[in-house]
């Protein structure tokens, strides 16, 4: 293998211009056929190299990723390279290379460190990196080579999501994200929608079962933490009797703070969330010292669980500020 690794530059390096031309790179050739749809990742062979890489590079970038059996960070990188990859829906094609059973390209182009991924365009490397990188870095690494990406089709199927579940569409949202979390078993967005639409439509058991789905590195997501508030309030209401009874109790005297503290479980259980906020706030209103600050604190659990962007949690915080600063 060459001394030299002089890829590593942010254009490809030295090797990409004397490489690429000792395999007669070309033009590309007038009225191309239109770009392929993606594809799974092929391990090739040397003999493979020509066609899958080289040739095919005059559609589309290629990226070859060198690897080996043995290699820990290797392993660590290709899940998300080939996510990064299928969210570009075939704009760009990915194969691997197993430099241990293949190590005359390799050889040539003096790779000495894997992983390496190279990127080879109209039948030239363009640009690489090595070893393994974060997902946010291989997309901007990806985005140099076919410009900036639009909303990935995960995207705007979380979107889609998300939209069905405020319009009241829980069922044509749950199946939207059941058919995310197939191409996508660890997306958090998804996970956490699916089980904040368990819980709505009083599945807590299933909603408890999606938190435990959560990735461990992912345990502290804003939306994990949302969704693990959300059945821990979901799990007191459930405890907590007759709302009528409650609004009865109310009716016959406006200081019975711990009715109004258990209605507004209730109600948020019950996804009235404005009026959740009306009972807690009259609580603090008239006595801030009931239970240490337990109603203010309420509200605070119940903005953590709605998402600072809820219009509940506007509500309330603004709402909560006029009567603190008042």
């Amino acid at each position: 293998m060459s001394a030299d690794n002089n890829y590593s530059g942010g254009n490809g390096g030295q090797f990409g211009a004397s490489w690429g031309a000792s395999f007669g790179a070309r033009p590309s050739p007038a009225g191309a056929a239109p770009r392929p749809g993606p594809e799974p990742v092929k391990d090739i062979s040397t003999a493979q190299f020509m066609s899958e890489v080289v040739e095919a590079s005059h559609q589309r970038p290629v990226l070859v990723d060198f690897w080996a059996p043995w290699c820990g960070p290797c392993k660590q990188l290709q899940p998300a390279l080939e996510r990064a990859v299928a969210a570009l829906g075939g704009a760009v094609k990915l194969v691997k290379m197993n430099i241990d059973e293949h190590p005359e390209i390799p050889g040539q182009m003096g790779i000495q460190s894997i992983p390496a991924v190279v990127a080879f365009v109209e039948g030239r490397p363009k640009d690489a990196f090595m070893g393994a990188k974060p997902e946010g870095e291989i997309k901007r690494f990806l985005e140099k080579l076919t410009g900036p990406a639009g909303p990935s089709q995960i995207d705007m199927a979380l979107e889609d999501a998300a939209r069905l579940a405020q319009e009241g569409q829980p069922a044509e949202a749950a199946s939207l994200y059941a058919s995310i979390l197939q191409h996508e078993p660890q997306n958090i967005a998804a996970i956490t929608g699916l089980g904040a639409l368990y819980l709505e439509m009083g599945e807590i058991e299933q909603a408890k079962g999606m938190l435990a789905a959560v990735p461990q590195d992912k345990a502290a997501d804003p939306a994990a933490a949302s969704l693990r508030a959300a059945i821990d309030l979901a799990e007191q209401a459930a405890s907590l009797g007759d709302p009528t009874a409650l609004q009865q109790r109310i009716e016959q005297n406006p200081k019975d703070y711990e009715a109004r503290f258990d209605l507004a479980l209730i109600y948020n259980a019950m996804g009235q969330r404005e009026e959740a906020v009306d009972e807690l706030l009259a609580v603090v209103q008239r006595d801030r010292k009931w239970r240490d600050d337990g109603a203010r604190a309420q509200l605070v659990t119940f903005f953590e669980a709605w998402g600072p962007a809820d219009p509940a949690t506007l509500y309330g915080r603004r709402r909560l500020s006029s009567l603190l600063f008042s």
